[in-house]
């Protein structure tokens, strides 16, 4: 059965409060600043709906922030059930640990990488990847908040140094992450040779009560771990990874040395 649009939702009540006032997509583009090309691509799906544009809308359509709370509300709804477990426990986080042998962490990625991972998986809908693009990037606000936790990413080598021409981007974004003082980046360089990390990523959450959970992707999603033998296990190889790679200054040495290959940006 083909997966319903989360957003669906959204755009028929955007039409509807339109439809209420009256008002033709003509003369709500020219209200808004908006071509009605724009706004019929927006209500049918083949643009997608973001939360300017329904803050727009809500102003124009004087609908008192309905159609922003729709769109957060889809935007969350949206999120994979297996995730949800994790991302509660990030939103209470104190600590992030994050190892990853293959992407950039998640909350580290600019749009266009997030965007490029999100249409790696062929079978997702444009509408679907925006949504977990703007998931995505609503996520990382964790790290800019007045109170951040403390987040130690690890990464491989061979991740940064993808010859994708979004990498530069996304570089350049790593190093000025790496200037926050809650950010602590490391790299495990490619003369590691083989080590524990390969066999997957992991991300270790510690919570305001000094409780961990772990959550492990794969394939089909991930899965959270909280038994005690399990969370054991993440925090050996997680020491194991973490000592395979370059002290702080050194890997962003490094991030600055693969990033300058990638010219000015």
């Amino acid at each position: 059965m083909e997966r319903e649009d989360p957003l669906a939702f959204v755009r028929d009540q955007l039409r509807r409060q339109r439809a209420l006032r009256n008002m033709s997509q003509e003369e709500f583009g020219r209200r808004a600043n908006y071509s009605a090309s724009t706004v019929s691509a927006v209500e049918t799906g083949t643009r997608s709906l973001d939360l300017p544009y329904a803050k727009r809308a809500d102003e124009i359509l004087d609908s008192g922030g309905l159609l922003e709370s729709l769109l957060k509300s889809a935007q969350g709804d949206g999120e994979p059930p297996w995730l949800k477990p994790y991302l509660e426990a990030e939103r209470n986080a104190r600590q992030l640990r994050c190892f990853e042998p293959l992407l950039v962490p998640g909350l580290l990625q600019t749009e266009n990488y997030a965007r490029a991972v999100m249409r790696s998986v062929d079978v997702r809908s444009e509408s679907e990847v925006e949504q977990y693009v703007a998931s995505r990037m609503e996520r990382q606000e964790i790290l800019k908040r007045e109170d951040p936790p403390q987040f130690i990413g690890v990464i491989d080598e061979s991740v940064l140094r993808r010859r994708d021409a979004i990498m530069g981007e996304q570089l350049a974004h790593l190093l000025r992450m790496a200037e926050l003082p809650h950010v602590h980046l490391n790299v495990v360089p490619l003369t590691a040779g083989l080590h524990v990390g390969l066999c997957g990523p992991l991300v270790l959450v510690r919570l305001v009560d000094g409780t961990w959970v772990g959550h492990l992707d794969d394939q089909l999603g991930g899965s959270p771990v909280g038994a005690e033998e399990g969370l054991a296990t993440l925090l050996a190889r997680w020491e194991a990874v973490r000592s395979a790679a370059l002290p702080e200054g050194l890997s962003v040495a490094l991030i600055k040395e693969i990033e300058s290959q990638h010219g000015p940006q």
